[in-house]
């Protein structure tokens, strides 16, 4: 083998490994990946396992099992509620709240930011998903994480048409990390105590009939063990 032989064979494991990163981008180019702490603490949650996808895990008794497919594939059923680390944001005032007023409803607490494409192409599909099962049982509860101010925030909402929607945000940034978020935009469902019953990393269609029935399966049993 003569020495721009060797040279072609040497860099073929870099060809393949650039084409297999060029692979990925694409086959993740909707979801924005972030880095985030690890670990939060104690309080903090989990990353969803592979029996939390699957709902294959013993003693499954979560009401959503088995509703995540069709455009709602890619949501991660917990198999029991996961208990959430104590958080805070900016209510549509800017009045502080935190993770206790959100309990006492169903909540699609959504985390999202201005510069993410894909948060802009679901926007009006949460809008409509508020504007159809909203009140007093069930709340899109979308969080914005930009830290300029909230005027940037509430422009985005009405070039989206996102008039059903209440303005909510978090502009210390520190939620992302705390709810363990690794893509942008993430979806929680959250049941009335506050509890996740599962999550969505990636943009869906929250209008679409998977999603709707996911909404009422959880808003049914929150009413049953009322």
């Amino acid at each position: 083998m003569n020495a721009s032989n060797k040279r072609k064979h040497a860099a073929s494991p870099a060809r393949y490994l650039i084409a297999a990163a060029i692979a990925a981008i694409a086959g993740f180019g909707t979801v924005y990946l972030l880095l985030a702490p690890s670990d939060n603490g104690s309080g903090s949650v989990s990353a969803p396992s592979t029996a939390d996808k699957t709902g294959a895990a013993s003693g499954d008794a979560s009401p959503l099992k088995g509703l995540n497919t069709g455009d709602m594939a890619a949501f991660v059923v917990r198999p029991k509620p996961v208990p959430l680390p104590a958080f805070s944001f900016d209510g549509p005032g800017g009045e502080g709240q935190s993770a206790a007023d959100l309990k006492g409803k169903v909540v699609l607490l959504n985390i999202w930011a201005t510069w993410c494409v894909p948060c802009r192409e679901e926007m009006p599909q949460l809008n409509a998903l508020q504007a159809e099962l909203g009140g007093s049982d069930f709340e899109v509860v979308a969080i914005n994480i930009d830290k300029g101010g909230a005027e940037k925030a509430r422009d985005f909402l009405e070039e989206t048409g996102a008039k059903d929607l209440a303005l909510y945000a978090d502009p210390s940034g520190k939620l992302f990390a705390t709810l363990k978020v690794v893509g942008m935009p993430t979806t929680l469902l959250l049941n009335p105590q506050g509890e996740e019953m599962g999550r969505l990393v990636g943009p869906a269609d929250w209008a679409s009939p998977e999603a709707k029935k996911l909404i009422e399966a959880a808003i049914a049993a929150a009413e049953g063990s009322s």
